[in-house]
């Protein structure tokens, strides 16, 4: 039993602060909320009271809860007020200068069994521990935004951290009804270690004007369930705050380039464009602090320039092929599918004939539709049927030298306009469109898995594609309810250029026995909303995937923090490959 904490103060009263307090008094611990003078301190109740008032009116709280919550929270200005607390809380600006100095202070202050506890989110715990006389009982207390929702909290131990105060921290969350992870004294701890590596190149591709602001957010979104785009969330974080948190982590944690903030950010903090809270950041809002985006979407193509597509091929026989034919015959186009013989084409047909039936079934298909839909597919065992389409999609598999003989072949087979296109995940298209002699008229249209329910095409650009080629693509994925982001033609495109990077970054942090796989799965999902843990959307993906795309990734941009993690390449190499196999980082043998 950890020990039972019967007062605690909080320093500092901004929304982090405030969100802590709320936490304590939602859970009936007496609160000591604590300001610097009596203006931040105002600032600091009127934070609180609006925090449970739209609680109450939401129904999360009602009204004798908010007024009970509100009578354990006492207001004082100045820390020794602090003197009788059982566990301080600092939760002021990210300075370490700062924190030091307010750590020296209350070592002064506080009782000599008090923990004293940082809410930091990338400083060192260890060097705001040494500006007091007892570093053994301090600790971080990393909570996230907004602190009353969000269910995980980093405990941060350092290397003299006395193991009866992680105890007693690790049972007051327990208490709290917070999730906790346990971990070292390491730059951006888990979360912010793993979400600003991601954040910081999503902002490089937008510098380097791969994607548009808006094409990047919605790949995020669309292709991997984020709640929130990147560029979104460090309007929402603030632009100067990811400064600070990446400079520190650059500095702190080895200076690895993934960290080190790219110079749009210091640009535009600089310029006061600090996202929400000054009204404009990567958007525009209604005014600071509001989170209504108030300019519009920028065009990616001249609707106009498109050609009209009615009739659409598709060369493949997988899964893949499957379910882009799904989706064409769905929205009512022609197609026709050319697999390698009749009996690929039987398979290919069955698989979309059950498709439909499960779409029937779940009810967002009637059974006319799906007669329908089966009604415009022709099947097809020779390219020589593709002559008079509009489009052709090809999905067969992912080899450079078979995709380029078949673009050469649609070359001599299509009529002049057709937009040829490859749903590659990883390879150049510009490889492919170089094979043919219309190069302008090749593009990438990459859907991801399963195509019929994932909302998203990547709609990729080679230096050769013309304007009316991509006006063509975003059009035709429009036409079958996809939206479409249109970007440059380079390794894993925005979700895998993204993606990847990330989970990488992920399986480093186990090889080098930071944390676990299950704590850092737990971080991922409380800390930051996301869908799934980065080790159990490896096994999903298939290790040996994910460390193919890192290596193409690696090979293209050449920056050591790219490098595969060699743990990844010897569970690869050891045949650990996720779910397919039945074993990756978790064991899928009875599942």
């Amino acid at each position: 039993m950890g020990r039972e904490f019967a007062s605690v103060g909080v320093v500092g009263l901004g929304t982090m602060g405030a969100g802590i307090v709320e936490v304590f008094a939602r859970n009936g611990i007496a609160v000591l909320a604590v300001e610097i003078n009596e203006a931040a301190l105002q600032r600091g109740r009127d934070n609180l009271r609006g925090s449970v008032d739209r609680a109450v009116r939401k129904g999360k709280l009602s009204e004798a809860d908010r007024d009970a919550l509100l009578e354990r929270v006492t207001f004082a200005v100045g820390l020794p007020s602090l003197h009788a607390v059982d566990l301080v809380i600092e939760a002021v600006p990210e300075q370490l200068e700062l924190k030091q100095r307010l750590f020296a202070d209350l070592d002064g202050v506080c009782k000599a069994d008090a923990i004293l506890a940082t809410n930091t989110s990338s400083l060192s715990v260890t060097e705001i521990s040494v500006a007091t006389g007892r570093p053994d009982r301090v600790i971080g207390m990393h909570f996230f935004n907004p602190a009353p929702v969000m269910k995980l909290v980093e405990v941060v131990r350092t290397v003299v951290t006395a193991d009866d105060v992680v105890t007693d921290i690790e049972g007051l969350c327990a208490r709290l009804g917070k999730v906790d992870v346990t971990i070292g004294d390491r730059a951006g701890f888990i979360a912010n270690a793993l979400l600003f590596g991601y954040l910081n190149q999503a902002v490089s591709l937008l510098e380097a004007r791969y994607a548009s602001r808006e094409d990047i957010d919605a790949a995020m979104k669309l292709g991997c369930g984020l709640p929130m785009g990147p560029l979104a969330l460090l309007d929402l974080i603030g632009l100067d705050t990811a400064y600070e948190i990446l400079d520190t982590m650059y500095r702190r944690g080895g200076r690895d380039r993934r960290h080190a903030p790219v110079p749009l950010i210091k640009q535009m903090v600089t310029a006061g464009l600090l996202g929400r809270k000054s009204g404009r950041g990567f958007y525009a809002y209604e005014k600071p602090g509001s989170p209504v985006v108030v300019d519009g979407v920028a065009a990616t193509a001249t609707e106009s320039e498109a050609r009209t597509i009615a009739k659409v091929g598709v060369v493949g026989s997988g899964t893949m092929a499957t379910g882009i034919i799904e989706v064409f015959a769905r929205a009512g186009l022609e197609v026709v599918s050319v697999t390698r013989g009749a009996e690929q084409s039987g398979r290919t047909g069955e698989a979309l004939k059950t498709s439909l039936d499960e779409a029937v079934v779940r009810g967002t298909l009637d059974e006319a539709a799906r007669d329908a839909a089966l009604g415009r597919v022709t099947w097809s065992a020779t390219i020589e049927h593709l002559a008079d389409v509009d489009l052709v999609v090809e999905a067969v598999v992912e080899d450079l030298s078979v995709k380029k003989a078949l673009f050469a072949a649609l070359d001599e087979t299509c009529k002049p306009g057709v937009v040829l296109a490859t749903t590659t995940s990883s390879l150049p298209v510009i490889e492919l469109a170089v094979a043919t002699r219309r190069p302008a008229d090749v593009v990438g249209l990459h859907f991801f898995n399963p195509a019929p329910a994932v909302g998203l095409v990547e709609v990729v650009r080679t230096i050769r594609t013309s304007d009316a080629t991509i006006a063509t693509a975003t059009a035709a994925a429009r036409a079958v309810a996809k939206h479409p982001v249109v970007c440059a033609d380079r390794s894993g495109f925005v979700v895998n250029a993204l993606l990847f990077p990330y989970l990488n970054d992920a399986v480093k942090m186990v090889e080098a026995s930071y944390s676990t796989a299950d704590d850092i799965d737990a971080a991922m999902k409380l800390g930051c909303g996301y869908p799934m843990g980065p080790f159990e959307l490896l096994d999903v993906v298939g290790l040996d995937v994910a460390l193919a795309m890192q290596r193409k990734l690696y090979l293209e941009l050449r920056e050591p923090g790219f490098a595969p993690a060699p743990l990844l390449e010897q569970l690869v190499t050891a045949g650990y490959l996720g779910r397919k196999v039945g074993r990756g980082f978790r064991d899928h043998s009875e599942r």
